[in-house]
């Protein structure tokens, strides 16, 4: 015969076997999560955070504009972005915060 026989393995149906298969799945997905997901919320957590603390004269950062807080709504901010032009946009939209006195000393 060309061809040897094969057996089945009876050791190999432990309990212990089946797990010690899956814990490098659940190595890479807990390292996946440190390292991926937990700072990602933590990230979105902050900007929930900064958008809701957003007041009337604030300096923020809306598409890559700097722009100052007109009026506040719940889901709205009217920004002045020049002399006398304002926009409308979601508050969303606003990236960042900026310091007091960033428009000014840009000017």
């Amino acid at each position: 015969m060309l061809i040897p026989s094969a057996y089945a393995n009876a050791g190999a149906a432990s309990p212990e076997a089946g797990f010690m298969s899956f814990l490098p799945m659940i190595v890479i997905f807990v390292l996946f999560w440190l390292l991926m997901i937990r700072p990602q919320q933590k990230k979105a957590k902050e900007h929930q955070k900064m958008l809701e603390e957003l007041q009337k004269g604030d300096e923020v950062v809306v598409g890559g504009t700097v722009a100052k807080i007109v009026k506040l709504n719940d889901k709205f901010v009217t920004v002045e972005v020049a002399d006398g032009v304002e926009m409308l946009v979601q508050r969303g939209a606003i990236g960042q915060k900026l310091e007091k006195g960033t428009l000014k000393s840009n000017k």
